[in-house]
């Protein structure tokens, strides 16, 4: 009886002690945070997520994914659902993405927020609101993979034409001609070097007497602008004196506009008569030049007065004059 006393002590010590570790292992991983209910639909590979994996928010841990299967409302679409606390800002701007912890690969979600909206996102479990999951940065390498190897050939193509035989002889022939430039231009620097020295020394040397006799010149036309200015200034002056009221120049005009008016009186009345005084005279100097051709043709006429008019040819009375002797 006594040794079965003992068994059952030891037994029940036994059933105690895993009871106790029961309740320790219980009270340690008790978990009363409130977690609210959300979907991810995407058509890219969620390859490394499995159940329980991370969620986080900004790198902090804010949940775990609670299920991975094909989405039954869009057909060929993987469903991931995943239990968010209930503190987390989520708003009708956030978005998901597919990350990868370090060496280990394994994968986890974040989620983050452009804040584009200050909405809420409602949390309702029986019909959980879904949460945009964008593809990640390897899925967009691998869309973009296949272009970016087209691009790498298209260069290594391009890059294999470019140095080529023929191209590599052109580059060698383009290098060699210059090095035969660079030959000539060190050549023409140590003429021109040579030519400095043996030119430019003399011309240097006659410089400071060549700066003196300018800075002379230069006094001499400060010296004549000045006298020019002086002159501008005199010259102001009169124009000034010439344009003021009642000024030579006022009154020469006066004088021009009398003489204008005199000269138009004169057209006018007295030029005229001086015009028809000079037809006058004309006549009469033709008359007296006519009586001057007469006395000279008829002097008798003085004495005798002009008498008849001599018959001319075909006329009676006319007789033709005597025939001159001949020498």
């Amino acid at each position: 009886m006594e040794n079965k006393a003992h068994a059952i002590a030891a037994g029940a010590f036994v059933l105690g002690l895993a009871a106790a570790l029961i309740a320790l292992v219980v009270w340690l991983t008790r978990d009363e945070t409130v977690r609210n209910v959300y979907e991810l639909s995407t058509r890219d590979a969620v390859s490394g997520l499995q159940p329980q994996a991370m969620v986080r928010y900004r790198g902090i841990a804010v949940g775990k994914v609670s299920l991975i299967d094909f989405d039954p409302k869009i057909k060929g679409n993987v469903r991931v659902r995943i239990t968010v606390d209930q503190r987390v800002p989520l708003t009708t701007s956030s978005y998901a993405t597919l990350a990868y912890q370090g060496v280990t690969g394994l994968a986890f979600i974040a989620l983050d927020d452009k804040g584009e909206s200050q909405t809420p996102l409602s949390p309702n479990n029986d019909d959980p609101p879904r949460i945009p999951l964008k593809p990640s940065v390897l899925a967009q390498l691998q869309d973009r993979g296949e272009a970016i190897i087209g691009q790498i050939e298209e260069v290594t193509k391009r890059a294999n034409t470019l140095l080529g035989d023929p191209n590599q002889k052109r580059i060698a022939e383009a290098l060699e001609s210059i090095a035969q430039a660079t030959a000539s231009a060190n050549q023409l620097t140590r003429s021109l070097d040579n030519t400095v020295k043996n030119g430019l020394n003399p011309a240097l040397a006659a410089l400071p007497p060549l700066i003196e006799r300018t800075r002379d010149t230069m006094g001499t036309v400060k010296a004549a602008a000045s006298d020019v200015s002086r002159v501008a200034n005199n010259a102001n002056t009169t124009v000034n004196r010439l344009n003021a009221k009642d000024g030579p120049v006022e009154r020469l005009g006066d004088g021009t506009r009398a003489l204008a008016h005199a000269v138009d009186s004169f057209n006018a009345a007295t030029l005229p008569r001086v015009n028809r005084v000079a037809d006058d005279t004309s006549r009469a100097v033709r008359r007296l030049g006519r009586t001057a051709d007469s006395i000279n043709d008829n002097p008798q006429s003085l004495l005798f007065g002009n008498g008849g008019v001599v018959a001319g040819p075909g006329e009676p009375g006319f007789s033709a004059p005597a025939a001159r002797p001949s020498p």
